[in-house]
């Protein structure tokens, strides 16, 4: 098959939200509870994870776990299962159990936390868009920049050579599958691309319903 884009998620904005893990299973039980706000980050800002508590409500041991249950629950995803990322996590409350709380159970709580705050922020599928540069001979420019319009691409500047037009563009990785092959055909192949990795950016709404809907198997019908 097609190889596949590594898209990623993000939040839409701040939200808040708790989780509570308690099982009891005879004898020792198991009781972690938390409280979490989540807020995006700009581009490039990765993870943070800020520990707010004051006061004792969560002993210290068990703020690593609560880091690492959110961090897990973020590189599983909320949206599609991609990872997220450019996300800040503040723990700011919650409570234990002087016999139950353990590592786990708070690391289960903050995972559950964590997905709650992010359903409630929303969340944002994010694309990888490359940074493209097409010399062409100047009697296929027209069609060259017709074809990156059609894939969503966007035109940053042109730059005459003798003879040719260097097409500089950004155009979203999931559209550019096979563009060699298009290229040489569009231009009786005379035409080459250099293409690297520019940065990632939101989907148009309806091409992220349809990967959504592709990655979790809720196409419409």
């Amino acid at each position: 098959g097609l190889p596949q884009v590594a898209y990623r998620e993000t939040l839409r904005g701040p939200a808040a939200a708790e989780g509570r893990y308690i099982k009891q299973t005879g004898g020792r039980g198991q009781y972690g509870h938390v409280k979490i706000r989540v807020e995006p980050l700009g581009r490039d800002g990765g993870f943070v994870f800020l520990n707010s508590i004051v006061g004792g409500s969560i002993p210290r041991e068990f703020i690593p776990s609560i880091e690492a249950g959110a961090r897990e629950a973020m590189e599983g995803g909320v949206l599609a299962g991609y990872s997220m990322t450019d996300v800040k996590v503040e723990l700011y409350d919650g409570s234990f159990h002087e016999v139950d709380s353990s590592e786990m159970a708070f690391k289960i709580a903050a995972s559950m936390a964590f997905k709650e705050a992010s359903r409630r922020a929303g969340v944002a599928l994010l694309e990888p868009v490359m940074r493209l540069e097409v010399v062409v001979p100047d009697a296929y420019m027209g069609e060259v920049i017709g074809d990156l319009n059609a894939r969503r691409g966007r035109i940053q500047s042109l730059e005459s050579r003798p003879g040719l037009q260097a097409i500089q563009a950004v155009v979203p990785l999931e559209r550019m599958f096979g563009y060699a092959t298009d290229l040489r055909s569009m231009t009786q192949g005379r035409g080459n691309y250099t293409m690297h990795f520019s940065h990632y950016e939101e989907v148009p709404k309806t091409i992220s319903e349809e990967v959504v809907a592709r990655v979790t198997g809720t196409a419409r019908r």
